[in-house]
């Protein structure tokens, strides 16, 4: 009686099996049937067992599903390319940074706590975008060499910052700073260290990097008083504050410099430096990861070899016109100031601590820092009456490219939103800076004796020839080479934010 029972037990469990595995047969066919009842066709891998593939890079060949030696080389080649490219684009900003530092210090002599001037056509020549209605006094500072570092900052009408390397601001000076004009001391310690016990009366700031960058720009109509300002700005270690070395201030006396590396490799000798000199942040490790393949690596010397120096050169070339590309045509919606039926963009599009709220701006950040430099809260604050507001054009009415061989004309309509001045400033393309022609003119502003037009506004002309009787509204252009242009507000009103304030286009005069 128990074997039968046992049997008929052992017969339903098998069959139980059977019905299971029969439905699961019948889910897997249905899986596979196409509505139309049809045995559906398995895609197909996108990389063959054996033979080859076409892509962008050629074709790439397998045997048994592995890359071919030829395949393996090539395609290390191109992850190395790829990834020094955007490498280049991350890396603009501390690179320009590096670039400025080093020509202080070869060109001018400068040392800690020193400062540059940067006063006339040619001194400014040597960096990117600068204004030509204002002298620079500006400066480079290693704090592993000094310590924590004091700035005595002058009270008066003045726009200064302190940056870190990535051109991010520690704290904005003067006008747009904390002491909004009256002056006082700053005190800046190095990364990761706390202010001394005895900083009692200074106002602390943490640096993210080692070396830094100082300066400011006097913004008075008194040569007096700007040269007063001047004098009183001193820089010194905080462990010398009672017998400080008075600053210098070293004329750039019209010397030939330029802030921007001259050739493909030295970028990467640059960023090589800096990797070296200063912490890695969090936001940077997959990028300073991607370099190591290419002999970049933080606590090594660079020494490439010959394979990777030719795709770090290769890398410079594309990175730079992909930097290009992205500064002078910029597809950012957001760059649109008034609308897609002017060519007036916005040129600062990120905040002035280069973050935004899911990301790191890195496209933003890149196509500023391709052609400027210093990046501050006041150039980025939305509060009407301060800071600075700046406007880029690159493409006349029509869209044609601003060339230097043509002739344009520029409306600039009455009741400019500045509570300062305006300012119209014209670049080289390539040098991003003043445009080099005989006459050292670089822009106009409304400070100047120009002539106006009966309801207020100023006719601006732009080309390599002076309209005659124009000459006070003219900018000269060099014939061969493309320029670009820039429209400062200082101390923008609300008619700029607003936008009810609009620049019309260029106008090409044929």
């Amino acid at each position: 009686m128990r074997t039968r029972t046992h049997l008929t037990c052992l017969t339903a469990g098998a069959a139980l099996a059977l019905l299971v595995a029969a439905q699961l047969t019948r889910d897997s066919h249905a899986q596979d049937e196409t509505p139309g009842g049809k045995r559906a066709t398995k895609p197909e891998q996108s990389l063959p067992t054996n033979g080859t593939v076409e892509s962008r890079i050629g074709p790439l060949a397998f045997e048994g599903g592995y890359p071919t030696d030829a395949t393996v080389t090539k395609l290390y080649d191109e992850m190395d390319f790829q990834r020094a490219v955007q490498a280049y684009v991350w890396a603009i900003p501390i690179v320009s940074f590096a670039k400025w530092q080093e020509q202080h210090e070869t060109v001018f002599g400068q040392q800690d706590g020193d400062l540059v001037q940067l006063e006339s056509f040619r001194d400014r020549m040597g960096f990117l975008t600068p204004n030509d209605t204002t002298t620079y006094l500006v400066g480079y500072v290693n704090l592993e060499r000094t310590g924590p570092l004091v700035i005595d900052y002058p009270k008066g009408p003045t726009a200064g910052g302190i940056l870190d390397m990535w051109q991010r601001p520690i704290t904005d000076l003067g006008l747009a700073g904390p002491d909004r004009g009256e002056g006082g001391k700053y005190l800046v310690v190095p990364p990761g260290q706390k202010a001394p016990k005895d900083a009692e009366g200074y106002r602390v700031f943490e640096s993210p990097t080692n070396n830094l960058f100082h300066g400011f720009r006097g913004l008075s109509k008194d040569p007096k008083e700007a040269k007063s300002l001047n004098s009183q700005y001193q820089v010194y270690p905080f462990a010398k504050r009672d017998n400080p070395r008075k600053t210098r201030i070293i004329p750039a006396a019209d010397k030939k410099w330029y802030a921007w590396p001259t050739t493909g490799l030295e970028f990467w000798e640059l960023l090589s430096k800096m990797l070296n000199e200063e912490p890695v942040h969090e936001r940077d490790r997959m990028m300073v990861a991607m370099l190591k393949p290419l002999g970049i690596e933080k606590g090594k010397k660079f020494e490439p070899d010959a394979r990777q120096k030719k795709i770090l050169e290769q890398a410079a070339v594309v990175g730079e016109a992909m930097a290009r590309a992205n500064t002078y045509a910029n597809r950012d919606k957001e760059a649109r100031l008034w609308g897609s039926d002017s060519q007036w963009k916005l040129i600062i599009l990120c905040e002035a601590n280069q973050e935004a709220k899911y990301h790191t701006a890195l496209d933003e950040r890149s196509a500023y820092f391709y052609e400027a430099v210093a990046l501050s809260d006041g150039m980025t604050t939305k509060t009407p009456g301060v800071g600075q507001a700046y406007m880029g054009i690159r493409k006349d009415k029509d869209g044609g490219w601003l060339q230097g061989g043509n002739n344009y004309t520029l409306r600039v309509p009455p009741n400019a939103p500045a509570k300062q001045f305006w300012a119209m400033t014209l670049y080289d393309t390539e040098t991003r800076s003043f445009i080099d022609t005989k006459h050292d003119i670089a822009g106009l502003d409304s400070r100047k004796d120009l002539v106006k037009n009966d309801d207020g506004s100023v006719d601006l002309y732009f080309g390599p020839e002076a309209p005659k009787g124009k000459e006070k509204n003219w900018v000269p252009t060099a014939p061969g080479r493309g320029w670009f242009g820039l429209f400062r507000l200082y101390a923008p009103t609300e008619a700029y934010f607003d936008r009810s304030w609009k620049l019309p286009d260029l106008v090409r005069v044929k």
